[in-house]
């Protein structure tokens, strides 16, 4: 019986070795990366490591076996499991605002506890140096999709170790950015009817290490929200319809990535528990009808200002005043 053990034991590690082996040789064309040996040091070398490492390296066979999950809505089993994925990858809808602030962070942010503002059991936490590194890099969901949105460069990795990882493993696939054009894919984005979500996972060091740029058609993230899976956290905020500015054009129920808005009569409806506050209606009103407004019940906005150690709150001269010279 003993011997049979061993013998098993023996087989396992063998197949571990062999399994590692080859990871090595087809992710790092055999030799260690400086990129990947920042990473492995900072995870330390676990269970986690590995499947974060297997997550930059192959992401985009990642996200699309994530997508392949059964809809959580077909069976217990499929919801158990998806509310486990959630718990452990999940994101946090931004306002434009807070997004820029992110890229305009000027000071340190040591490791901090987001569990006030980013309600899930584990992942989390946030680490940032300003200003951040900041790193554009394809869209995975929206190349899994048969006919997807563009452009698809649009996701935004955030500090290192993540940036020097994807640059160095994926240089076709992304550039590094400079603020300003970091801000400028922003504002495209928001332009588009985007949403910006901020992203946390287990296997990338428990924290927060990039900015999504959300599209309603092809994002993995609003798709399970629509099924029903609290993946992604409101941004603390609802929108507000002045039912005497709305023009009842309807655009703004088209535009809502969450299927907040509906049509109400000669006029349109929010639904509060729907809402997540990403502001996609407020920047398609033409007529100016709808704003986002803080409200509480909503949970705590990821604003890295209010963070000890970020940037202090500019007043709204200062704010200005940064505007046009970025211009």
């Amino acid at each position: 019986m003993l011997h049979a053990l061993l013998w098993l034991l023996a087989v396992l590690m063998a197949a571990a070795l062999s399994a590692l082996l080859l990871l090595w040789l087809r992710g790092e064309r055999g030799r260690l990366r400086a990129s990947t040996r920042e990473f492995l040091r900072q995870s330390g070398f676990g269970v986690d490591a590995l499947h974060g490492y297997v997550y930059l390296r192959w992401i985009r066979l990642y996200i699309k076996t994530l997508l392949r999950l059964p809809d959580p809505r077909t069976s217990r089993t499929s919801a158990r499991a998806a509310g486990w994925l959630a718990g452990h990858y999940h994101g946090k809808v931004l306002t434009h605002e807070h997004a820029r602030e992110i890229v305009l962070l000027q000071r340190e942010i040591p490791l901090q506890d987001l569990e006030q503002i980013v309600p899930f059991p584990v992942a989390r936490n946030i680490v940032l140096n300003g200003p951040p590194d900041v790193v554009a890099y394809e869209c995975v969901c929206r190349h899994v999709r048969a006919t997807h949105c563009q452009p698809t460069q649009v996701c935004m990795a955030i500090g290192k170790p993540f940036t020097d990882f994807i640059l160095e493993h994926h240089p076709q696939d992304s550039r590094r950015l400079t603020q300003a054009e970091a801000l400028e894919l922003l504002e495209a984005e928001h332009r588009r009817g985007h949403v910006h979500s901020a992203w946390f996972k287990d296997a990338m060091l428990g924290r927060f290490y990039a900015i999504c740029n959300c599209c309603k058609c092809c994002c993995g993230g609003i798709e399970k929200m629509r099924q029903g899976v609290r993946m992604m956290a409101g941004s603390g905020y609802v929108a507000e319809i002045d039912a005497a500015l709305c023009a009842s054009c309807d655009e703004c129920v088209e535009a809502c990535p969450f299927g907040a808005i509906s049509k109400d009569g000669g006029g349109i409806a929010r639904d509060w528990d729907l809402c997540m506050g990403c502001g996609v209606c407020e920047v398609t009103c033409a007529a100016g009808a709808i704003s986002l407004a803080r409200d509480e019940r909503k949970g705590t906005p990821l604003d890295v200002r209010a963070l000890p150690g970020a940037t202090p709150p500019l007043t709204a001269a200062a704010r200005r005043g940064r505007h046009h010279t970025r211009h």
